[in-house]
This record gives structure tokens, sequence and C-alpha cells, in this order.
């Protein structure tokens, strides 16, 4: 169970990386659609959750995300760092976002 001040913890995590995530989808003129800005928050509130926590994510295949761009692996990394104890499997789930929101260009 999460206490008050774990919670204010997460948030204050997720709101730090969502503003990073901005500024690194600003400098690439991507601008998510209003579905995929919410399922990006809640992904990030998830990785803050666990960062904190450090419950583990479910295995994950590194072939599944051999589609994913360099470019929106390299973003989704460079957020994973700013947590500094997450694994690089957050970065490929992180991607899909990225991926994805630049089809609306």
């Amino acid at each position: 169970m999460v206490n008050e001040a774990g919670s204010t913890e997460e948030t204050r995590l997720t709101e730090r990386a969502l503003a990073f995530i901005n500024t690194l989808l600003k400098n690439r003129n991507i601008t998510p659609n209003a579905v995929q800005e919410q399922m990006l928050t809640s992904h990030v509130r998830a990785m803050a959750h666990r960062s904190l926590t450090g419950e583990p994510l479910p295995e994950v295949e590194e072939s599944l995300f051999e589609e994913i761009s360099a470019d929106s692996l390299e973003m989704a990394k460079e957020v994973v760092q700013q947590f500094g104890n997450l694994p690089v499997e957050e970065a490929w789930l992180l991607s899909v976002h990225f991926e994805v929101a630049k089809d609306n260009l």
C-alpha cells in the first residue's frame, strides 16, 4: 500500500518525467492526440510507481520492438535515465508511445 508521502513522490516523479517528455516531443514536432497523451501519462505514472517500489515489469521480448525507430527508442532511453533505476525494458515499452504519436504528423 502506498502511503501519502509515496503517492506525493510518485506524482512528483510523474510530473517531472512528463515535462521532460513534452520537451523531447516538442523539439521533434511530435504532438500526441488526447488518447495517446492519456495513455502516455498512465504509463509514466506506472513507471514512477515501479521506480519507487522496485516492482518488476513482466518479461518483455526485445524482438517485439524491432520496428521501433532509433529516434523513438533514444527518446525513451533518455526518459528512463531520468528515473535512474529502471531497466531498459521500460524504454522499449515507452518507445511505442513516441512511435505511435509520430504517425500524427
